[in-house]
């Protein structure tokens, strides 16, 4: 462990010269727990992982929130440093360089009133004949994902924010919603209607998500700086101790997941 230290910090004084001068912008979504405003200020677990990592890299951030598609299109564009959190797929990959080490894990489950009866044993076949309501342009993991690209779901309904999504549940506009478990759970706690809804199980997969910097920036020296800072505040318990103000149980989380 302390070989391992040791190393990281040899490695952040090598990288500390590249550095940029300039503020970077980071974009994002209000997407509680993890990202929100609250008095003028942002916050959540994603957001607390983030400005630590880049103070311990002397790196001056800016965090702008911004609708999801508008954030992706600004990282494509070359308008904004990076975005978090963000799910790996090709056509990110294309004009996003994202970092090897995972910021938050995200449980991505399904949710339906309490008194459906709709069943799920995690084969997507079974959902053909219900209309599913998705955030426009979010990535849901692979398997989602891939279930909507081959027409396996078909009837996908498209919201701008995760608030409206939900809405739009509990008005009864579409049978299923698909969603970051804790995102779902925090929107149904403020909107008063937890008793309203239950999530089904079992979960539909466990997706990495990461910070990605635009390729247009030229910013990879810098996202392998960010890797190594990640990396250390998950051993010296910084990552945990942020997780762990937020529920009442860390998850584990590791690069392999």
């Amino acid at each position: 462990m302390a070989k391992i230290l040791a190393a990281m910090i040899i490695g952040l004084l090598l990288f500390s010269t590249q550095s940029t001068a300039r503020t970077l912008e980071l974009v994002t979504l209000q997407y509680p727990p993890y990202i929100y405003s609250e008095d003028g200020n942002i916050k959540g677990i994603a957001v607390q992982i983030i400005r630590e990592s880049f103070r311990r890299m002397q790196q001056p951030i800016k965090i702008r929130l911004l609708p999801w598609s508008r954030a992706i299109t600004q990282i494509q564009n070359g308008n904004a440093d990076a975005i978090f959190t963000a799910y790996k797929n090709p056509e990110r990959e294309t004009f996003a360089d994202y970092s090897k080490g995972i910021v938050m894990p995200q449980i991505v489950s399904l949710f339906v009133l309490k008194d459906s009866s709709i069943a799920w044993e995690g084969d997507f076949k079974a959902l053909t004949k219900y209309s599913i309501g998705v955030v426009r342009k979010v990535s849901y993991g692979k398997l989602f994902d891939q279930a909507v690209e081959n027409h396996t779901l078909s009837n996908i309904q498209y919201a701008g924010t995760g608030e409206q999504n939900m809405e739009k549940l509990l008005k009864g506009r579409f049978d299923v919603l698909v969603s970051n478990k804790y995102g779902a759970l925090n929107i149904l706690k403020k909107m008063g209607k937890s008793n309203d809804v239950i999530e089904l199980a079992p979960e539909i997969q466990s997706v990495p998500s990461y910070i990605a910097f635009s390729k247009k920036r030229n910013l990879s020296a810098l996202r392998d700086q960010f890797d190594i800072v990640l990396e250390q505040m998950k051993i010296d318990g910084t990552y945990a101790r942020i997780i762990s103000g937020y529920f009442q149980s860390s998850p584990t989380i590791t690069d392999n997941q």
